[in-house]
């Protein structure tokens, strides 16, 4: 197979580089369909989210893709791919923890948002209705909590992706089976 163009859901030849060591070599037996080719073909199916029959001829039997990617992830390819990816580009060592937290009232407790503000996160939680009393005292109520509409109302932008991500079952389920999480 010519890898000369990349097909725009096929790994280019850097990332065929990094993945290639990673893959489990054949012993003996029939000959074994080109690495490169099935990988490709399970990267199309996963970005695609196409049924299995309909993977194109030119990554070969859709049954040998299937079956490798069922190997790789039983075996945990993917997972230990994912514990050796390339190292980060910027500088410092990557963040272990978010700069700023947006979530709903269900977080919106007073020991959730003391566990913030420990450990230097800011937060957009809205209060609940059942705490906004603390706001009546002054200051014997407590000062009530920062809120950023503007920020809280950008969520909506994230939440909708992930509903519309719902209706491709077949990423979640590959998802889970792929990365033994």
């Amino acid at each position: 197979m010519d890898y000369g163009r990349v097909r725009r859901h096929e790994l280019t030849d850097h990332e065929w580089e990094l993945l290639a060591p990673l893959i489990p070599q054949a012993g003996t037996g029939r000959p074994r369909a080109d690495d490169r080719r099935v990988v490709n073909g399970m990267v199309y199916k996963i970005r695609t989210g196409i049924t299995w029959r309909d993977l194109p001829e030119r990554y070969g039997s859709w049954k040998t893709v299937y079956t490798r990617l069922r190997r790789y992830a039983l075996e945990g390819v993917f997972t230990h791919a994912l514990q050796h990816q390339v190292p980060r580009l910027g500088l410092g060592r990557p963040r272990r923890r978010p700069s700023h937290v947006v979530a709903d009232k269900a977080y919106s407790s007073q020991g959730f948002r003391a566990y913030l503000r420990k450990r230097g996160i800011g937060h957009t939680i809205p209060e609940k209705t059942d705490q906004q009393h603390r706001r009546k005292g002054g200051r014997r109520g407590g000062r009530p909590p920062g809120f950023d509409r503007e920020i809280y109302c950008r969520r909506n932008i994230v939440e909708r992706c992930f509903n519309a991500l719902k209706n491709f079952c077949g990423i979640a389920y590959d998802r889970l089976r792929l990365f033994k999480m």
